[in-house]
């Protein structure tokens, strides 16, 4: 582990070399022996990759494909992977993102700020908070007061190696053992009432969620509507039907309170004005003047120039009485009290007003329960969603409407890629291998390496998610946690790395038939012994250099799969359908000869003249 001194690691890498070094030795001693069994019991064999590739398929797909009545069985043994855009990254810090009620004032969302940011320091795992609120004078940071930004850092797992011994103390507590751990211990610390709590998100993964959507949440629900009324109406009843979607965090379900900001309201009572003889550009004069304050000079130092605003003190424009308080001057003379001219009085209105494609809109943004992805959260929501519209719990007044939006959208733009560039990449494979074979029963042979490998990828993905794969012990950890086993998902890094595998998963399968086909055209075997003979011949002098490059890849995975640093979190999911695809591409070495022989066998049977020659 990452924790290990010196020795310890360089004995995990002897470890670990001369495992697979030693293992291919004796795959290679025993080769020819399975090889010669194989041949005599070719359609026994047959059924090896056969069910590596169904295991394969219903790792990946699980029970979805099949009839309702068999999901429930299948399920439980083989749920299928779950899908999403991108593996989480760790960047080390969090963006904590609560909002406060839209009616707080500044003094108050301030307090909140300070108060939480106290609470998060007292994190042990957390090494700085730096909290922010309000907006700087520009139209491209819309945030009211109400939303609070705290940039969170947090130590690393581990600290700098011991110069003598070379081990990392661990910084974290003992029951801390990822970061959605921290991120727990930081939204109950933070919990103030008043305030939400907030979907986990990381500084740069927030803006460019932001930037995407528009929302300030992996994912939402964009209401429109033809008023603000009927949006904050519809929002707070999304709401409360999200809360209870399967999968959801009810803590992060968050709508927009569109209308609930107070504003204050001035309404001149013409009539009252008119008693005093005053106009109702007067009475404005005096209310600008009072409350908004008005540039009376210039003081002049140097090349600055500074603007001098006169008005009413703080304590004479905070409150209802205060302001009803402000004196009018009359032109006889007299000073009338502004409540005597005017109704004032707070009401309710719009935080902010939003639109899109000519609608108004409202935002219910919520986040994912751990363990739960994107893309499975938003299929069910919008299935709970749609239900409740057509059964009357979610009325939908005329003109609006709902959509989800979020980072789960680029899953579906690349899901809608990936249907293009898988079959393309395979295509390219097998027109490769016909050119150098012109012939399509070899060239679908060795393409059958392909296959293999793609399931024997899946096959290591679900192994890596199910509970006591490679428990075992070493050390003061185990080999699961060294090589960092734990649920996968299926994601852009996934599918990267199995288009790399397709490109290196035939190489076994070219080398072996390539021989194959040169020693049948020298020695041109005429009976069915005599072609097994050959068979075991050619495929054993090749056995040996297929290994070695097998060897040196899996090798060169190994320090993917322990990493804990950064990238570690792409890289590693990227890397393990190439480590399961090479492990079982070891099969490709009995599949293509045994292959290859029954098919010159048939030849051999109906045309022996012609499979002579």
């Amino acid at each position: 582990g990452p924790g290990a001194g010196f020795l310890a690691q360089a004995l995990f890498v002897v470890i670990a070399v001369g495992g697979v070094v030693g293992g291919f030795h004796l795959f290679l001693r025993g080769f020819e022996r399975i090889l010669r069994f194989w041949l005599r019991h070719k359609l026994l064999f047959a059924a090896l990759p056969l069910s590596l590739v169904l295991a394969g398929l219903a790792v990946w797909r699980g029970p979805q494909d099949l009839p309702p009545a068999w999901q429930p069985a299948v399920a439980e043994v083989f749920p299928g992977l779950p899908t999403d855009f991108m593996p989480p990254f760790d960047e080390g810090s969090f963006l904590w993102m609560p909002t406060t009620m839209p009616h707080a004032s500044l003094g108050e969302a301030l307090e909140v700020l300070q108060l939480q940011d106290r609470a998060i320091a007292s994190v042990p795992e957390v090494s700085s908070v730096v909290g922010k609120i309000g907006r700087v004078d520009s139209a491209l940071d819309p945030a009211p007061i109400s939303m609070i930004e705290t940039v969170i850092q947090y130590h690393p797992e581990y600290g700098p190696p011991d110069p003598d011994t070379g081990e990392r103390p661990r910084l974290w507590r003992d029951h801390i053992r990822s970061p959605e751990d921290i991120w727990a211990e930081i939204a109950t610390a933070a919990a103030l009432p008043g305030t939400t709590s907030a979907p986990q998100l990381m500084p740069i993964a927030a803006r460019m969620v932001m930037l995407q959507s528009g929302m300030r949440a992996p994912m939402g629900v964009k209401v429109r509507g033809r008023t603000l009324a009927d949006i904050e109406q519809i929002a707070g009843e999304v709401e409360a039907l999200l809360g209870a979607v399967e999968g959801v965090a009810p803590g992060t379900v968050i709508a927009d309170r569109v209308v609930g900001k107070p504003y204050l309201e001035i309404q001149i009572d013409r009539a009252a004005i008119a008693r005093y003889g005053l106009t109702v550009d007067a009475v404005n004069g005096v209310i600008e003047v009072a409350l908004g304050g008005r540039t009376v000079t210039t003081v002049i130092d140097g090349r600055a120039r500074h603007a001098v605003r006169v008005r009413y003190p703080r304590e004479r424009r905070t409150a209802l009485e205060s302001i009803g308080e402000i004196v009018v001057p009359t032109p006889q003379g007299a000073q009338v009290p502004l409540a005597q001219l005017a109704d004032v009085r707070f009401t309710r209105g719009p935080m902010v007003i939003k639109s899109e494609d000519g609608f108004l809109v409202g935002y219910v943004t919520f986040g994912a329960a751990r363990g739960e992805t994107p893309a499975a959260v938003v299929a069910r929501a919008q299935v709970a969603l749609d239900a409740a519209v057509a059964d009357g719990r979610l009325p939908l007044p005329p003109g609006a409407g709902f959509r989800f939006a979020g980072e789960f959208e680029n899953q579906v733009r690349v899901e809608r890629t990936l249907r293009v560039v898988l079959p393309l990449a395979l295509l390219l494979i097998f027109g490769v291998l016909y050119l150098q074979f012109r012939r399509v029963s070899t060239s679908l042979l060795v393409f059958s390496g392909i296959a293999v490998a793609w399931a024997g990828g899946f096959v290591l993905l679900g192994l890596y998610g199910s509970e006591g794969f490679l428990a075992l012990p070493l050390g003061d950890h185990t080999l699961a946690e060294v090589l960092n086993v734990g649920p996968q998902t299926l994601t852009v890094a996934v599918w990267v790395g199995f288009l790399a595998l397709f490109g290196v998963a035939s190489d076994d399968g070219v080398v072996v038939a390539t021989y194959l086909e040169q020693q049948r055209a020298v020695q041109q075997p005429t009976t069915v012994a005599a072609l097994r003979e050959v068979v075991v011949t050619a495929a054993g002098r090749r056995v040996r250099p297929c290994l070695m490059t097998t060897a040196t890849t899996l090798l060169a995975l190994l320090p993917v799969l322990t990493s804990d640093g950064r990238g570690a979190d792409v890289m590693g999911p990227m890397a393990l359908p190439i480590l399961g695809g090479m492990t079982f591409a070891l099969l490709t070495l009995f599949v293509v000869p045994v292959g290859w022989c029954g098919w010159q066998e048939i030849r051999l049977r109906w045309a022996p003249a012609d499979a002579a020659t």
